[in-house]
């Protein structure tokens, strides 16, 4: 899989990074979006690790980008920017952070149980039997289980959904799994909060009030160490806001004028 797709025109100021880890193509829609104002820049994270990661964001924007850019991180995609703009400061203009993870390990525990408890009987089954089918190491169709479990969690993330296509590209449980260990022991010893201290660029979170990842644990954390930071909740909105009926415009509204100051 290539690791790079182009909106719009040149020059390319603004980047999105999709979450997963392992989840590349879904924030096609925003780049489409955003590309008649800016020239859009859609990496897609191939690498294993958080080092490859880091290394592979580096790289592609260092070659193809107009430094520096606006970064626009979804989910995973959000903790991965924030950490890349920590490590490499002349890099970023400004970062944006849609439905980020939370950057303390107490503001963790709910988020499971948060979804379980949206799904009805017969989603929770397959749950369960997805789950087992990633425990298990011999399993061969580990990654068609994360795309299918990742399909379940994204059912019950969503408030109140329009109609839309899945533009994923790929899902890989390997880059899943070897990006979101260290990325988790980065959290849970506080050294991921300790990174915004580095971070000198305006940060800007946007969060759903639906959102099972709880918006407190974005915006308390971060409050204490960025030294520009601005939170904005979304009611009646889940973790991504792009496909939402209720929060969808003025999602793009909020984008816009980021991505123009």
């Amino acid at each position: 899989m290539e690791n790079l797709r182009k909106y719009g025109k040149a020059p390319f100021s603004i980047a999105v990074i999709h979450g997963g880890p392992g989840a590349s193509g879904e924030m096609a829609p925003v780049a489409r979006e955003l590309s008649p104002i800016r020239g859009v820049l859609e990496p897609l994270q191939t690498k294993a690790t958080l080092e490859g990661q880091i290394r592979e964001l580096k790289a592609v924007l260092k070659d193809n980008a107009d430094l520096p850019v606006t970064l626009i991180g979804f989910s995973w995609g959000a903790m991965l920017s924030f950490i890349f703009a920590a490590l490499h400061p002349q890099f970023v203009k400004k970062l944006v952070l849609i439905g980020s993870g939370p950057y303390e390990k107490k503001y963790a525990t709910n988020i499971m149980s948060t979804r379980i408890s949206r799904l009805g009987k017969e989603d929770w089954e397959n749950f369960l039997s997805l789950e087992e089918a990633l425990n298990n190491s011999t399993a061969k169709n580990r990654d068609e289980a994360f795309c299918s479990l990742g399909k379940l969690i994204s059912k019950a993330d969503t408030y109140y959904p329009l109609s839309h296509e899945d533009e994923m590209l790929e899902c890989s449980y390997e880059i899943f799994n070897g990006v979101w260990e260290k990325a988790s022991e980065l959290r849970s010893s506080g050294k991921l909060l300790e990174l915004g201290t580095k971070i000198t660029c305006p940060v800007v979170a946007v969060h759903g009030d639906y959102d099972p990842h709880p918006f407190e644990g974005v915006k308390e954390p971060l409050s204490r160490v960025l030294k520009d930071f601005r939170f904005i909740l979304l009611d009646k909105c889940g973790h991504k806001p792009w496909i939402e009926r209720e929060a969808r415009e003025k999602f793009y509204d909020l984008l816009e004028e980021e991505i123009q100051k």
